[in-house]
């Protein structure tokens, strides 16, 4: 995809599209600014309308997830964050570790370093999902009786799960950073829609029976973001 390099948002990336017939700005994964245009569009006009949307795009980008990197953290359920000091800035992967080496005059909340961070760590999650999370999906099915027809994965989205009519489920890759007990819970509870696609009676029925613990795990889940 084309990019532009803005003096003020940096790299933007230009994502054309037949199915667009307008110009759209959104943020990244990696918490820089996506235009998705029209297949036709000449990069002169996406560079105009981003000279002339900037207060638009200063709040749009004011939304963005945040990633907040400390040494130590614990990045999903098997990686860590490691903090070293160094010539040069570098983030890199080793093993189970993120390392990120700073420069000198460089800190841990420099926007450049943040989004480079942002794109290890959405590697590093979407791994462990596809490892951990199809299985135990699986195996909470086959014990509570559900039927489901996919599961897919998402990590720009608000919610922790969601379930459509045709019991196909997609996960948050952010699940993997909450406690086993929470993601049960948002696996049981998508799958509880398979069979009540509502939050009605019937359906928080269908999640008692299966998580008896579900309304303290659900007042749990608020204190948690599903944003990476």
């Amino acid at each position: 995809m084309p990019t532009i390099q803005d003096k003020e948002f940096g790299i933007v990336t230009v994502r054309r599209t037949a199915r667009s017939s307008s110009m759209k700005a959104t943020v990244a994964p990696n918490g820089s600014l996506r235009v998705s245009v029209p297949s036709y569009a000449p990069i002169f006009m996406v560079k105009r309308m981003i000279a002339s949307s900037r207060s638009e795009l200063r709040r749009l980008l004011e939304t963005r997830p945040t990633l907040e990197l400390k040494d130590g953290m614990s990045i999903g359920k098997s990686h860590t964050l490691v903090v070293r000091s160094g010539a040069s800035t570098i983030v890199r992967k080793q093993g189970l570790q993120l390392i990120v080496t700073l420069a000198p005059d460089d800190g841990l909340n420099s926007e450049a370093l943040v989004s480079s961070a942002r794109t290890q760590v959405l590697a590093i999650l979407r791994k462990e999902a596809k490892a951990h999370l199809p299985k135990r999906l699986r195996y909470l099915a086959d014990t509570f009786g559900f039927e489901y027809s996919s599961v897919r994965f998402t990590h720009a989205s608000s919610r922790w799960g969601s379930c459509n009519n045709k019991q196909a489920i997609s996960l948050n890759i952010a699940l993997m950073g909450l406690p086993f007990e929470l993601i049960d819970y948002v696996l049981l509870h998508e799958l509880a829609h398979t069979k009540q696609l509502n939050h009605s009676p019937a359906f928080w029925a269908e999640v008692a029976r299966t998580d008896p613990g579900y309304v303290l795990h659900r007042k749990q889940l608020k204190l948690f973001n599903p944003h990476v």
